[in-house]
């Protein structure tokens, strides 16, 4: 395995460089997706929660019905959460979707149903972490940042590191912030994604070398999987009693080749997912 590399110095010439080079790829690889060029921070904030661990192809069919129902964050704040994860079903990772809401509500209640327009009030919210926060403000406010997520970091590692292995984000952050131009911050970070989706679909996966890459576990039969199944029978059943949403999520299981689901762990999920907010019960049924 080859040993950690120190984060190089860059030289004024080195920094010019490297982003006209990452400008011309942006040029020659540029995606036209929708919630680009745009200066809603709302709109933005939405597309970059989507984004996290989905596909843009599927994000691309959910972001505009989001939108549509839900235009601005007070009508997310206010909201019944059933109408929410019902519009999040097919994004996985449901509980995006509840801090999102969380999000919202707070900003209704403390900042006049906007969102903050500095990173630090971002990062403070529900739900946004720092990869959140920067894309908000390069996107929304053409603002430098730090933005780094898999398809920035893989274009760092693959020009920066190319032969090392476990490279901490600490290491790749110095050589964001040093690169980050002062203006078209929004065209720099799209030219970034650009060419890191573009590293990722033809040569093997730059990102798999950053010390954070975890591989994922199996989504088939795991447990993440019925949670999700079981959020998905609540909300087309509002009012199921415990036992018929044993059943359903048996009869699932079995339709799949598998086995099914003990009391303990039918258990053990609902009254997490009644803690985590997506549904209640009402000593009869549950409902979202």
């Amino acid at each position: 395995m080859a040993a950690k590399a120190a984060a190089p110095a860059l030289l004024e010439g080195e920094i010019a460089a490297f982003q006209a080079l990452v400008r011309r790829k942006g040029e020659e690889l540029w995606r036209e997706l929708p919630w680009r060029g745009i200066d809603d921070d709302y709109a933005v904030l939405v597309s970059e929660v989507m984004l996290q661990q989905t596909q843009v192809k599927r994000v691309e069919r959910y972001w505009n019905r989001f939108l549509a129902l839900l235009p601005t964050i007070d009508a997310l704040a206010a909201a019944e959460t059933s109408l929410v994860l019902e519009l999040w079903q097919g994004l996985g990772y449901n509980r995006r979707a509840l801090m999102l809401q969380r999000c919202a509500r707070e900003c209704a209640d403390r900042h006049a149903g906007k969102l903050p327009e500095s990173y630090e009030e971002l990062v403070a919210l529900p739900g946004i972490g720092p990869a959140t926060a920067a894309g908000v403000m390069a996107f929304a406010h053409d603002k430098p940042c730090v933005y780094l997520e898999t398809n920035v970091r893989s274009v760092f590692l693959h020009h920066f590191f190319p032969d090392a292995q476990r490279v901490p984000d600490a290491q790749i952050v110095p050589l964001v912030r040093a690169t980050c131009p002062n203006e078209d911050v929004r065209g720099w970070y799209y030219a970034l994604l650009d060419y890191g989706a573009h590293l990722k679909a033809t040569m093997p996966n730059p990102s798999r070398r950053s010390a954070g890459h975890t591989r994922q576990s199996a989504f088939e039969g795991s447990r993440r999987q019925k949670r999700a199944q079981l959020v998905r029978i609540v909300l087309g059943e509002p009012g199921i009693a415990p036992g018929a949403l044993h059943d359903a999520l048996d009869a699932i299981e079995l339709e799949a080749g598998r086995d099914v689901v003990d009391a303990e762990e039918f258990d053990s999920i609902t009254e997490e997912l009644v803690r985590e907010g997506f549904f209640a019960y009402d000593g009869k049924g549950y409902r979202a």
